[in-house]
């Protein structure tokens, strides 16, 4: 199944979206919540109508403790609470997962936040586990640790989860932020059933911190795709790209439509 993530075309609507990943190919669509509106019954009769599957979807907050990328709320209950309620509101989508992220440490030591976190895991898996729905945790690249994680491989997760109590919840992996973790290829492989979702991008050559379509950067997509699928991985490659709309080479500048397009053209080839 291939799919694309809304954040690669963040200027369209929901309703936007649907008709141009559908028109493009895709089979699958993974949400980000910020696109939703208000009206879920109107956003569940368009995903029906589009013949989309969906895939990982993203909550409005989508990390435990604040981030400095996306905004939200400094309070860390109100963040978890917001988590849980998303987790609730997807749920009657039937996604693959919801994915989630640690946050960073930020000006807390590292202890107390590994345990806000684990507190955090614990409600909203009970949530999930509730209304159905898998739950993922995604592992950060190494160089966003300040940014975005308090983990930036598969062990770090598989560890955090452990420590959690939390052998259900599943990782969410994204091979731009894996692609170079040290043996990534043996995580991949011994961890496939652990796997709720997948994100693909390529890494540009050079300092752009905007991501590549797949087949168009220097990391082991490809690479990690056959090493996914060799492991048995059956579920959806769901492109999702960060761009630059000032670049004229990146997603972002384009409609939605050529968007979908290129980011089809990408995907299909592998």
């Amino acid at each position: 199944m291939l799919s694309l993530s809304e954040i690669s075309t963040p200027s369209a609507s929901f309703r936007d979206d649907l008709r141009a990943y559908a028109a493009a190919g895709f089979d699958g669509i993974g949400i980000w919540e910020m696109k939703f509106g208000v009206n879920d019954e109107a956003n569940l009769e368009a995903v029906r109508a589009s013949g989309l599957s969906v895939t990982n979807c993203v909550p409005l907050v989508p990390s435990i403790l604040p981030n400095t990328v996306i905004e939200g709320p400094e309070d860390v209950e109100t963040r978890i609470d917001s988590i849980c309620a998303s987790v609730r509101r997807f749920a009657p989508f039937e996604p693959d997962c919801v994915l989630c992220l640690t946050g960073p440490a930020g000006e807390r030591s590292e202890e107390e936040a590994r345990r806000l976190v684990i507190d955090g895991l614990q409600r909203i898996a009970a949530v999930a586990d509730d209304v159905g729905v898998r739950l993922g945790l995604e592992p950060i690249h190494a160089s966003e640790r300040d940014a975005l994680t308090l983990i930036t491989s598969i062990p770090e997760a598989l560890e955090l989860l452990d420590e959690a109590g939390l052998p259900d919840v599943g990782l969410m992996v994204d091979l731009w932020h894996l692609w170079d973790a040290p043996e990534i290829e043996r995580h991949l492989e011994d961890n496939v059933d652990r796997i709720t979702g997948v994100h693909v991008a390529d890494w540009f050559e050079g300092e752009r911190d905007d991501r590549a379509l797949p087949g168009e950067g220097v990391s082991q997509t490809a690479e990690l795709m056959r090493v996914l699928r060799d492991a048995g991985w059956q579920g959806a490659w769901d492109v999702e790209i960060f761009g630059d709309p000032a670049r004229p080479d990146s997603l972002w500048s384009l409609d939605v439509d050529e968007a979908a397009r290129r980011a089809y053209a990408a995907i299909a080839t592998f």
